[in-house]
């Protein structure tokens, strides 16, 4: 058996370490990790979907309710992947306990999949919750399964690798505040959530096809509805390749050691 056939069951063992204590750590404290998302989504509900949804009627051929759910459901799960491996990776940092993982003979990218697959768990935990406080809503019919589930999965690998990348940078808990209130804000709510693109003047519409979270939302929305401003083959395409380049990123930064090795 060769030297790498003899190494896969570490590596299994590292992932799966990583991986469990991830789930763990948001798990045991669930109103502060799970809960809220779940009250801030049902509050979207209530006033966007009812009481300014029904004044507002449809949007891109759907009732506004049924618009906004696919988007409302990636909001959790990019806010919940993101904050889930920022603030694990950076309190490794801190505490100095990821020095351990660094003099393991654990390869950078099963350390990097650990992370990114606690933080993966946690979005789909909170997706999955936000799509029950949305059936008590709506009639929820989803037009394609697999879709729906490999933008789910892919969203929520992304915006880990996001959270990831800030958490090395990040020299301070305040550090890991501001990515999120000053991109991740912006993003999500300019990316098509609570409209369609097409109300959009030319240029405007130019402008937000720069903006990953744009297509995320129409790919789910497909899934969901069977309706999207965005060709679902160009909006994998877009999704895939933000993931390769942060992935390739993350590795790069952790086999220099910034802003974890002194």
């Amino acid at each position: 058996m060769s030297r790498y056939g003899l190494a896969w069951p570490r590596y299994w063992i590292c992932f799966q370490t990583i991986f469990v204590k991830e789930i763990l750590r948001f798990a045991r404290i669930w109103i502060q990790t799970i809960l809220p998302s779940v009250i801030t989504t049902t509050l979207y509900f209530v006033i966007f979907g009812r009481l300014i949804g029904d004044r507002i009627g449809s949007m891109g051929g759907l009732p506004y309710l049924d618009f906004i759910v696919p988007g409302l459901v990636l909001m959790g799960v990019i806010t919940n992947a993101y904050s889930n491996v920022v603030s694990s990776f950076y309190s490794s940092k801190f505490s100095r306990y990821i020095e351990e993982l660094l003099v393991s003979p654990a390869p950078n990218w099963v350390i990097l999949a650990g992370y990114v697959a606690g933080g993966v768990a946690r979005g789909l935990v909170v997706g999955i919750a936000v799509m029950v406080v949305a059936a008590c809503f709506t009639e929820i019919s989803i037009h394609s399964y697999s879709v729906t589930l490999l933008v789910f999965i892919l969203t929520a690998v992304l915006f880990a690798l996001g959270g990831f990348i800030n958490a090395i940078f990040a020299n301070s808990f305040d550090d890991i505040s501001i990515v999120p209130t000053f991109v991740l804000t912006p993003l999500t709510y300019l990316g098509g959530v609570f409209y369609s693109i097409e109300l959009l003047p030319e240029f405007w519409q130019g402008v937000s096809l720069a903006n990953p979270v744009l297509y995320m939302v129409n790919a789910f929305r497909y899934g969901l509805n069977g309706v999207s401003d965005i060709p679902i083959g160009i909006a994998f395409g877009i999704i895939s390749l933000f993931i390769l380049v942060l992935a390739a990123f993350s590795l790069v930064l952790l086999r220099r050691g910034v802003g974890i090795k002194h």
